[in-house]
């Protein structure tokens, strides 16, 4: 059984309860309802609570290349679980789209009639380049992922991430980064 995020008046984050402790708050008029960006119920009481004393929450995520799966544990109890999609197959599609889009642009900006020595050449301006950059479509998977970890910061009591899957490339095989 998931549970259920509680806010104070001010906005600050509690431990969460029982979804049926919350149920009777709403009815008692204790809480009202409030969502975040990532469609979470929660609540947040209408006064303040006598004492705002938290327990360690961990947060973790085992990365894939397609989807990510992340969970909220606090000592006794999951907070929360997520099977992310990651945007991987719709970045990958875009950029060899516009790496097409731009092999025709430079068909038609080249001017064939100059000597080739005279043309003016791409060789010149690599020197600007990023080195060691991370493919976009990864980065835009782990940026996804950052985005979530920042709305369950605003959701639960000071989380920490303890455990980060990371895999290692073998040579030979394929991997999900």
């Amino acid at each position: 059984m998931l549970r259920v995020p509680v806010l104070t008046p001010s906005g600050k984050q509690l431990m969460p309860t029982k979804a049926s402790r919350a149920r009777r708050w709403l009815k008692e008029g204790k809480v009202r309802v409030v969502y975040n960006d990532l469609g979470v119920f929660q609540v947040q009481l209408v006064r303040c609570p006598r004492t705002t004393n938290t327990q360690p929450i961990a947060v973790g995520i085992e990365p894939g290349k397609n989807y990510t799966g992340i969970g909220v544990q606090s000592a006794k109890f999951t907070l929360w679980l997520a099977h992310l999609q990651l945007p991987f197959k719709i970045v990958r599609e875009r950029m060899e789209q516009r790496r097409l889009m731009r092999r025709g642009r430079r068909g038609r900006r080249i001017n064939r009639k100059i000597a080739f020595s005279k043309r003016a050449h791409r060789q010149r301006r690599k020197g600007n380049r990023r080195q060691c950059k991370i493919p976009p479509s990864i980065r835009a998977n782990r940026e996804l992922e950052l985005r979530v970890l920042d709305e369950l910061s605003l959701i639960y009591p000071n989380p920490c991430l303890l455990a980060y899957e990371i895999v290692k490339a073998r040579g030979d095989k394929g991997f999900s980064p």
